[in-house]
């Protein structure tokens, strides 16, 4: 490797290479075309920046001509999170290396990024959706690239960028060399390959999505409506200082954030409805300590680099058995220990035997004392799947058939006459109601939009006028009014 990127290297305290690092290196440097995958958080960024800066090198200029400084290498990723965090590496790396390196993505200004494209830059790191904003606007040009690498290229297909990642490899030089580094490799991103790499070089540095295997899993079964005040007894009771949680949806995320904040947690919430200056705020703020809870949705859950991350809590379970091992990659990370806590519904099993299944691990379940009931989230802790659960429901027959209900003999509604006196009325004993549910004070019910009351007179004065216009008599086309 060059002194420069050496010296990087020195200056960011890496003393050894990982695994994925040691054979994915010289790879690059021959200018193979790569498919890579490993464990999340076992340094692929490193792996594909650190040989394409070498391999940049002759290129390098000082000049501050924006022709000599073209697009040489390309780098799509699915989020905005992640492209920020690996156009950090290729600056941080390159840093002793005349090269310019620039970052575009959506919900930021879009006349910034085109004024520091137009400045030149050798390294673009960029989302599918804003670089072709870019190409619409004339305001990039590809004729140059050599190097196309694809970061975490499964969760831009589940994310439906397939057919925006054609179109822009339909735009570069054909000659070039093509990189696809991922934590998973599902059997779509194989038939990718076959179509965009050239006679590939396949590193597989752990098993086909696997977890990190420092991260220690535990699941927590509990019925979903006490889902948050468990949530907030395991944080309270144990200290816990730091903690990324992991909700299904964005509503979710912000109410379970607003729950946290009255039980006196310091929470925020990060997800795609939020502005990037709010996401880089929040992510801020939970990395200085400032938050103790950070709830997020997957899509924030690729790119978070967050060192030393504790813990991770699936509030919601994830469909997709590899967004759990995305989820859980953010902690575990670069040899240090983590813990990866699941609260799990009876409705979940399902999907937590899916994910055992990927993974091929039994996870251990723990009882949360007080808020473990009986009954379905018993078949929990058995490690029984939703089928199974439903064959032990009570009131099923072994051979799962529905048993009848005992007949019980009614009271009469009539009452003898006792010793002689009048008949006793019937009681009527009403129904107990229900318990009310506790209503959400900001999403119980949907947005209505409010009527100002200058608005609503002004309605009453319309419909006024239009009942008198109703009441005046019509003339006659031509006639005039007939006279009495």
């Amino acid at each position: 490797m060059i002194p420069p990127l050496l010296q990087a290297v020195k200056d960011l305290g890496y003393e050894q290479p990982s695994p994925i690092q040691e054979q994915a290196i010289p790879l690059v440097l021959a200018g193979r075309d790569l498919m890579a995958g490993a464990q999340t958080g076992t340094g692929k960024t490193a792996a594909f920046a650190l040989p394409t800066l070498q391999r940049l090198a002759p290129h390098a200029s000082t000049s501050a001509s924006p022709a000599r400084h073209p697009i040489r290498v390309l780098v799509l990723a699915p989020t905005r999170e992640l492209a920020i965090q690996v156009e950090e590496s290729f600056r941080e790396y390159g840093k002793h290396m005349p090269l310019r390196t620039a970052i575009v993505y959506g919900g930021s200004d879009m006349n910034a990024q085109i004024a520091q494209l137009r400045r030149g830059v050798e390294i673009l790191v960029a989302t599918p959706g804003r670089l072709l904003d870019h190409v619409h606007n004339k305001t990039v040009m590809f004729n140059q690239v050599s190097v196309l690498i694809l970061d975490e290229a499964d969760r831009m297909l589940d994310m439906g960028f397939l057919p925006d990642i054609k179109r822009i490899i339909a735009l570069l030089p054909p000659v070039r060399q093509n990189l696809l580094f991922s934590a998973t490799f599902p059997d779509e991103i194989r038939n990718l390959t076959k179509t965009l790499l050239r006679n590939p070089a396949e590193v597989q540095v752990a098993a086909r999505n696997a977890a990190a295997e420092l991260v220690t899993h535990i699941v927590h079964p509990v019925p979903r409506e006490k889902k948050r005040e468990v949530l907030a007894y395991l944080i309270q009771t144990r200290g816990l200082k730091q903690v990324l949680v992991f909700c299904g949806t964005r509503i979710g995320a912000n109410r379970l954030a607003h729950q946290l904040r009255a039980n006196h947690i310091h929470a925020d919430a990060i997800h795609g409805d939020k502005t990037q200056a709010e996401r880089e705020a929040a992510l801020e703020a939970f990395k200085a300590g400032k938050t103790t809870v950070l709830v997020a949705t997957d899509v924030a859950s690729r790119g978070l680099d967050i060192e030393s991350l504790p813990q991770v809590i699936n509030f919601d379970i994830p469909h997709s058995p590899e967004d759990y091992v995305h989820r859980i990659g953010r902690t575990g990370r670069a040899g240090l220990t983590g813990e990866a806590i699941s609260l799990v519904a009876p409705e979940d099993a399902e999907a937590l035997a899916a994910i055992e299944k990927l993974i091929k691990k039994k996870l251990d379940r723990v009882l949360v004392p007080g808020f473990a009931s009986a009954g379905t989230v018993a078949t929990l802790v058995s490690g029984e799947t939703g089928e199974s659960a439903r064959r032990r429901e009570p009131g099923r027959s072994r051979s799962g058939s529905q048993r009848r209900p005992e007949h019980r003999p009614q009271p009469r509604s009539e009452h003898k006459p006792q010793d002689g006196g009048a008949p006793q009325v019937p009681v009527r004993v009403s129904p107990p109601r229900a318990a009310q549910k506790s209503q959400d004070p900001i999403f119980s019910r949907p947005y209505e939009p409010g009527t100002a009351p200058a608005a609503a007179k002004l309605q009453e004065s319309t419909a006024g006028e239009q009942a008198k216009r109703r009441e005046r008599p019509v003339a006659a086309l031509l006639g005039g009014l007939k006279r009495a």
